[in-house]
C-alpha cells in the first residue's frame, strides 16, 4: 500500500452507532505496537467501533500481526510524516497532510472518522485540531480537560494547558463543558462544579474568576448541574467537587503537582519498605493495599485528555501510555462519540445564555492585604 487511497478494508463513513477512531500510531513514545494493541483492547471492550490508522505500513502491520480484531476490520492508511516531540507547532501546521496526526485529525474534519487519538506532541495536536476543526459555536476558546483521581472518585479538571490567560466568559464556558463531560463520561447527573481559588470564600481570587461566579450562579438553576462556588488546591483530592475549572495556567501547574506527589508518595512509601527486615515483612502484609494505592495512582488508569469546544473529537494520550492506557484514550473517545457530548454542550450553552443575568449582583472585591488573600 503506498497511499492515502489505498486501504485493507472499508470501513465507510463515521456515525454514532458505529464510530470509527482515527488513531495516530507513529504518535508519543509508544508507537505502533501499543496503539494497535491498545485498539485491540477497546475492540474487546467495544466491538462495534472501528479504526482507522494512520502511520507507515511497515510497522504497523507487524503490530496487526498480533492484534486479529483490529487487524480483521481496521483501515490502515500509509503516511511517511511522523510529528517529533521536538516540531514546534507551527511546523507541524505546515507538515500536517503529510504526517499520522494531521491526517487522522483531518479524517474527523472530512467525516471518515469521529474521533482522533494521538499519543503525539501536545502542542502541535492542539494547533492542528484546532485551525482544522475550529471552535464551536458559543465557545470561544477549546480547554483541555482531563480525569484526576481523588479519595472519593474521579474528578474532572479543566483547562489544563490551553488557555494560559482567561477571562469570565472563557471561565463560565469552561464550566458548562466540564460538566457536560462528567455526565457523558462519569455518568453523573448533576456534577458539582467549582472555580479553583485562593479560598472558598465568594469575594477571594482574581475578577475574572469572581465575575464568572456571579454569571454561573445567575443561570447554574436552570442547569443540569450543581454549583458549589470556589475549591482550594489542598481540598482536589478530596473529591467533593466532580469538575474544577480554571485558566490553563493553574491547571496545569496543579496537574503536574498531582503528578508529582504521586510519584513522591510512592517512592517513599517503597523507600521505607526497604530500610529494614522488619519493614520488608511488613510490606508482605500490606502487598494488596498498596498495589490497590499504585492503581489508583497510575496515570494509565485515568489516560485520555480531551480538547473540549471544538467541532469534532480530539483525544490525547500520554505520550508514554502502555497498552491499557492508551486503550483507556480510546474509551474516551468512544464515549464523547456514542453520546454526543457536542450536543450536549450545545443545549447548555443555550440553556446558559438564555437564562444568563449580563449584569449579575456584583461579588465584592476582594481585601487588598496580601496576608488575607493568601491566607
Amino acid at each position: 500500500m503506498s497511499s492515502a487511497e489505498e486501504s485493507t478494508a472499508l470501513v465507510g463513513k463515521a456515525d454514532r452507532r458505529h464510530p470509527v477512531i482515527a488513531l495516530d500510531a507513529m504518535g508519543g513514545d509508544v508507537g505502533p505496537e501499543v496503539v494497535v494493541a491498545g485498539a485491540e483492547v477497546a475492540r474487546e471492550r467495544y466491538p462495534d467501533v472501528r479504526f482507522r490508522i494512520y502511520g507507515q505500513e511497515g510497522p504497523v502491520r507487524a503490530a496487526l500481526s498480533k492484534a486479529p480484531r483490529v487487524a480483521a476490520e481496521a483501515e490502515i492508511i500509509h503516511v511517511e510524516g511522523v510529528v517529533l516531540g521536538t516540531d514546534k507547532p507551527g511546523q507541524a501546521i505546515r507538515r500536517a497532510r503529510s504526517t499520522s496526526m494531521g491526517l487522522a485529525i483531518e479524517s474527523v474534519k472530512s467525516g471518515d472518522a469521529s474521533a482522533a487519538v494521538s499519543a503525539g506532541n501536545t502542542g502541535a495536536l492542539m494547533a492542528m485540531a484546532k485551525l482544522a476543526l475550529r471552535t464551536m459555536e458559543g465557545i470561544d476558546r477549546p480547554a483541555l480537560v482531563a480525569l484526576m483521581p481523588t479519595l472519593k472518585s474521579d474528578s474532572v479538571v479543566l483547562d489544563l494547558g490551553a488557555n494560559t490567560d482567561c477571562d469570565a466568559e472563557n471561565l463560565v464556558q469552561f464550566a458548562v463543558m466540564g460538566a457536560a463531560f462528567a455526565r457523558t463520561v462519569l455518568g453523573l447527573d448533576r456534577p458539582k462544579v467549582a472555580f479553583l481559588n485562593i479560598g472558598e470564600e465568594d469575594m477571594k481570587g482574581t475578577e475574572a474568576i469572581r465575575d464568572a461566579a456571579a454569571l454561573l450562579r445567575t443561570a447554574a438553576v436552570d442547569l443540569p448541574l450543581d454549583f458549589l462556588g470556589n475549591v482550594e488546591g489542598n481540598g482536589i483530592a478530596q473529591g467533593n467537587t466532580d469538575v474544577i475549572v480554571t485558566d490553563g495556567f493553574s491547571g496545569n501547574i496543579a496537574l503536574k503537582t498531582a503528578e508529582g506527589t504521586a510519584k513522591l508518595v510512592t517512592g517513599l512509601l517503597a523507600n521505607a519498605y526497604r530500610a529494614s527486615l522488619l519493614t520488608k515483612l511488613g510490606y508482605l502484609f500490606s502487598k494488596s493495599a498498596l498495589r490497590a494505592l499504585r492503581d489508583q495512582l497510575d496515570p494509565n488508569n485515568h489516560n485520555g485528555a480531551v480538547f473540549l469546544g471544538l467541532n469534532g473529537v480530539v483525544v490525547k494520550s500520554h505520550g508514554g501510555a502502555n497498552i491499557k492506557g492508551f486503550a483507556n484514550a480510546i474509551g474516551v473517545a468512544y464515549d464523547l462519540v456514542t453520546q454526543d457530548i457536542h450536543a450536549r454542550i450545545h443545549a447548555d450553552m443555550d440553556n446558559f445564555t438564555a437564562h444568563r443575568r449580563d449584569n449579575p449582583p456584583a461579588i465584592p472585591p476582594a481585601s487588598p492585604s496580601p496576608a488575607v488573600d493568601a491566607a
